[in-house]
């Protein structure tokens, strides 16, 4: 998976939507993030045709809605959201949240059916907890390929961290900026001075040295270049420990039908 992706969330103006996916294609990404709820896949396709790219060049991703994962609407809307997205099949398709109609041994064995008639590449899960991993593991008879979750210097997510590098589950981070939290955060910001950086390249270098895949939102193109620098920024061993021990846990969103986090 790439280090890097351009998220979509709440990029739901079709033109701009469009525009930006192209923008950052174009600049040099090679994974977008979409899901059914933004309601922008469409524009998203649009973006990917657009790009001076091939299809296969792109880490293409999009989630099932928590109202879509019976086992039948799984397989119907996945099917729906390919053709919004105007392709034949995408790489990671993840599993929004553990919440809604999810039921692990009816939802993820339908995932498992997409995947083998080559619809999806591969399953994703997103805000799943470790106790969550287990039971799709058990249902799947594998681990899920990559957890999507909140993370960011304010939310360093240890526990997940740790479940991921020992059951070789891809760790994706949305909200790596903490929307946009951690660009005030004096740690952060003595770092970017450091190495004359924005804060923004800092939190997303910073999950780069985690092992974590970030997928920062961004319309502009100024924003959109200025993530992408990220991967040139390599932090050193004083800058992830200021950073790692900033001990806040500020979560940015947590709606009434997420999990019961810890």
């Amino acid at each position: 998976m790439p280090a890097l992706g351009l998220g979509t969330w709440e990029n739901d103006d079709p033109a701009q939507c469009t525009e930006s996916v192209t923008t950052a294609l174009d600049a040099g990404y090679r994974h977008v993030d979409t899901a059914q709820i933004y309601r922008n896949e469409a524009a998203v396709g649009e973006g990917i045709a657009a790009a001076d790219v091939d299809r296969e060049d792109v880490f293409l991703a999009s989630k099932v809605w928590i109202d879509q994962l019976a086992h039948e609407d799984v397989i119907d809307s996945t099917r729906e959201s390919l053709n919004k997205l105007g392709v034949e099949s995408v790489d990671l398709m993840y599993v929004h949240w553990p919440s809604g109609a999810y039921d692990p041994a009816e939802t993820l064995p339908a995932f498992a059916e997409l995947r083998d008639r080559g619809l999806i590449d591969r399953i994703g899960v997103s805000n799943f907890e470790p106790e969550h991993l287990d039971a799709a593991t058990d249902a799947l008879g594998e681990t899920p390929f990559a957890n999507q979750v909140e993370m960011h210097p304010l939310l360093r997510q240890e526990e997940l961290r740790e479940y991921a590098d020992d059951n070789d589950i891809e760790l994706v981070a949305y909200s790596p900026l903490a929307r946009g939290t951690v660009l005030d955060d004096p740690t952060v910001g003595e770092v970017a001075e450091k190495h004359d950086v924005s804060a923004a390249q800092v939190s997303l270098a910073w999950l780069r040295e985690k092992g974590v895949t970030a997928i920062p939102k961004a319309t502009g193109e100024d924003h959109i270049r200025d993530n992408l620098a990220s991967l040139e920024l390599e932090l050193d061993d004083e800058n992830v420990n200021a950073i790692d021990t900033l001990g806040r846990t500020d979560r940015q969103l947590n709606p009434d039908f997420g999990p019961d986090w810890e």
